[in-house]
């Protein structure tokens, strides 16, 4: 039997459950509900109300990616130290959360920021006054950023622990610092990962509508909340698809842009 073969229930899997669903979006997206061909669904999210959200949704979803970034980036080094003999024990403990379901880690987050919840208590009872947490942007961000930060750190953890022990030896002996080697040498090696943690991190941010509804109470709408309005409560599924189809272009952009950087794969994935 050739190894082929071997492919064909992942093969038929991704058809039916990948492909054809792309088939239908596209389908939908450029037709009416009677079937007619029209470029009416397109042109309608064109509309600035629509693109306003979609603008909206992009600048939080950068917001939450620099944020994992910016956390992520440091720990991921913190973990990847030749002399930290428990990294592996600590990159278990961030896996640990992933293995939650993710509404249950955002229900978690609800009780930290909700009005009675874990954070407000804390503040009563050291008498500072109640912070309306819930139902706010920054909500909607610190949701984000607790349940993608995981995929921001182990693709840059993966990347620099591929880095060869003689190149940061070379550079040290031609006479670098340690901010000196960490810059020119470190950082430059860790692109791809970076590359990698920020598609990972950026895509399902700016789809999210589990966390825009659950800590943003309805006052934070995004372009994923959108398509499910068009979906579910207007039962437009044309222009839902047109919507969809905008932010499937967004995520093969981006994919190409990780393609390009790390044309080979290294930035890794979760491990």
């Amino acid at each position: 039997m050739k190894r082929k073969w071997y492919a064909m229930p992942y093969l038929v899997w991704l058809i039916l459950f990948s492909v054809v669903p792309l088939v239908f979006v596209g389908y939908f997206a450029f037709t009416t509900k009677s079937g007619d061909w029209t470029l009416a669904n397109v042109q309608k999210i064109m509309q600035p109300m629509y693109l306003s959200v979609l603008g909206e949704s992009i600048v939080i979803a950068l917001e939450c990616t620099v944020i994992c970034l910016l956390v992520g980036y440091p720990t991921a080094y913190f973990l990847a130290s030749k002399e930290l003999s428990t990294s592996q024990a600590l990159v278990v403990l961030i896996l640990v959360p992933m293995w939650m379901n993710f509404l249950l880690r955002t229900y978690a987050m609800m009780s930290l920021l909700e009005t009675n919840g874990v954070i407000n208590s804390l503040l009563d009872a050291i008498g500072l006054p109640k912070m309306q947490l819930i139902g706010t942007k920054a909500a909607v961000v610190m949701g984000m950023v607790y349940n993608y930060l995981p995929f921001m750190i182990l693709p840059i953890y993966t990347t620099l622990k591929k880095i060869d022990d003689g190149v940061l030896e070379a550079a040290q002996d031609l006479g670098a610092n340690a901010w000196q080697t960490f810059f020119r040498v470190t950082l430059p090696l860790s692109i791809p990962g970076m590359i990698s943690g920020w598609t990972m991190v950026f895509l399902p941010s700016v789809t999210t509508f589990a966390i825009t509804t659950m800590l943003g109470s309805g006052k934070v709408y995004l372009v994923g909340d959108m398509i499910e309005d068009f979906f579910i409560n207007m039962n437009n599924k044309n222009v839902g698809s047109a919507i969809s189809l905008i932010l499937m272009v967004l995520i093969l952009v981006s994919i190409g842009m990780l393609r390009k950087v790390d044309p080979d794969g290294e930035g890794g994935g979760l491990m």
